[in-house]
């Protein structure tokens, strides 16, 4: 399956975890591919494996928090292949705190890179977007749809997210831009593995968010990812697909 052999696609957080495993899945489909971190290392071992598949990887060290850096990683990208199709906002950060321990840096880290970051990556993309008749996928939580405790930052920013693709899917829609997002749950993800509850947290609120099927890896959402990203997803705009094993089923 080649859905992407005449596409260019950029995808941010693309150093490991769902970022890693969409721009595995897309070069596998033909896509070129611009790819973008903070972790230059993870960076590197992505685009290595992608570049196996045959494909022109472009891998750029960035912040997808800091509006330089984000006019950098999107100039680059048209520069070096002319043109950009699809837009992938993956990257991500996730903290577990009680809200009354929840510092006001703790909330700004989190929605400087999980919802300004995407929407400094869609602003800035959507020029180029325009001009090839492209879509964006971003990448939300069931952390948007449903409560999900010690994560008040990450929930809100993720909620942001959904709303800013609905918003983006109508302003564009007619222009000939879609805009969709997933929204994992129960995935088994770096960013998900790092960090401990905080203390004398009940796990049973952890466990009634797991999936009714078992949590699986990155690879169930990138392939989500491919699909709202390519042509088979033509008539879809503005929605947010569920990726959680029936967690809010």
């Amino acid at each position: 399956m080649d859905r992407f052999s005449d596409k260019v696609v950029l995808v941010t957080g693309a150093a490991s975890g769902i970022g890693r495993a969409t721009a595995e899945r897309l070069a596998s489909e033909g896509a070129s591919l611009a790819l973008s971190d903070v972790n230059a290392d993870g960076l590197e071992e992505t685009a290595t494996a992608c570049r196996a598949e045959g494909v022109d990887v472009l891998a750029q060290v960035g912040n997808v928090g800091d509006e330089a850096s984000v006019a950098d990683i999107v100039r680059s990208c048209v520069d070096h292949f002319g043109r950009l199709d699809v837009l992938v906002n993956v990257a991500g950060i996730l903290q577990f705190k009680d809200l009354r321990e929840t510092t006001l840096d703790d909330w700004n880290r989190i929605i400087s890179v999980n919802l300004t970051g995407t929407f400094l990556m869609c602003r800035e993309a959507m020029p180029h977007l325009l001009n090839s008749g492209g879509n964006i996928v971003n990448t939300a939580s069931t952390a948007a749809l449903a409560g999900h405790p010690w994560t008040v930052s990450y929930s809100a920013s993720k909620g942001g997210v959904f709303a800013l693709t609905q918003t983006i899917a109508v302003e564009f829609g007619k222009q000939g831009v879609r805009c969709n997002s997933v929204a994992p749950g129960s995935v088994l993800t770096p960013i998900q593995q790092a960090f401990d509850l905080p203390e004398g947290a009940d796990p049973k609120l952890v466990y009634r968010i797991m999936a009714l099927d078992k949590q699986r890896g990155p690879e169930t959402v990138a392939s989500s990812i491919a699909f709202l990203a390519s042509d088979d997803a033509a008539h879809v705009n503005g929605t947010c697909l569920k990726v959680d094993g029936g967690t809010l089923a």
